[in-house]
């Protein structure tokens, strides 16, 4: 059995952060009530550690390959996922519930991510879900996209361009729910619903990588969807640029050979068998 660990397709990791998020683990690596067991390539992670961060929050960041869990992990969550958080020994899981925790459990942190007015909250958390449910499914459809054997190389390009088309499709659609000046989602400060995509978001070089492009129109360029792009634009430029979206992101090059298994479509992750099942995120 362990044998079969060992060789399992994603199991052989970077083992650590890279960059700029290697100094923010390393920051984080004193012993704390609250223990963060992460993957640094994970975005899913990466939206968790992206609150704790912008938060100020002190915790113990563990790094943990999620083929080779410590048992540390698994006495708290058998289940063994990532992320975790464990506050004084009390497991808690799923990035958005994590995410909500911190802002409740820790009311004098700021930034608020959350609204406080309910109906505000209420929207925050539709959009959020829209994240989860639609746009994170289609960014992996399209990334692991593989034409069917015997279709000729016009209908391959084709087949790519649908779910591509799919994709940018779902952004367009959560762009013009946007705030008209921004530059976050809700206007001028960021919020939950621009921590929740930013992962996702700063990982779109993949298509211009394994894929042959993202597709979204150069500037001046959107025809009649111009204005959807424009607005894109400034959003990613703004979230780019949050010191948390840096101190949480490693090294490009590290990333590469993660997301040549999802390209290719042989990623044994539980969202990679989950793409291929139809089924979008596990």
């Amino acid at each position: 059995m362990s044998q079969q660990k060992q060789s399992h397709p994603d199991s052989h990791l970077q083992p650590e952060a890279t960059g700029l998020a290697k100094t923010t683990v390393e920051a984080h690596a004193k012993e704390q009530p609250l223990k963060f067991y992460a993957g640094w390539f994970c975005p899913f992670v990466q939206r968790a550690w992206l609150i704790l961060e912008e938060k100020k929050i002190q915790y113990q960041y563990i790094e943990v390959n999620p083929y080779h869990k410590p048992k540390s992990l698994l006495d708290l969550n058998p289940r063994g996922l990532v992320p975790t958080l464990a506050y004084n020994d009390r497991p808690l899981y799923e990035s958005t519930v994590l995410c909500e925790f911190l802002e409740d459990a820790f009311p004098d942190s700021t930034p608020k991510v959350f609204p406080e007015d309910p109906y505000e909250r209420a929207r925050t958390r539709i959009w959020v879900d829209f994240v989860t449910s639609r746009i994170i499914p289609a960014f992996h459809r399209f990334l692991q996209y593989q034409p069917l054997k015997g279709e000729s190389e016009q209908q391959a390009k084709d087949g790519e361009n649908v779910v591509r088309q799919e994709f940018l499709g779902k952004l367009k659609e959560f762009t013009r729910e946007m705030d008209k000046e921004g530059p976050y989602f809700w206007g001028k400060e960021p919020k939950m619903v621009d921590f929740a995509i930013a992962p996702w978001a700063v990982r779109l070089w993949v298509f211009d990588y394994f894929k042959s492009g993202l597709g979204i129109p150069e500037e001046g360029q959107g025809g009649d969807d111009e204005g959807a792009w424009a607005r894109w634009r400034k959003w990613l430029n703004a979230m780019e640029e949050r010191d948390s979206v840096k101190a949480t992101t490693s090294e490009k090059q590290y990333f590469v050979p993660i997301y040549q298994r999802y390209a290719d479509n042989t990623a044994q992750s539980k969202l990679a068998k989950a793409t291929r099942s139809g089924r979008g995120v596990p």
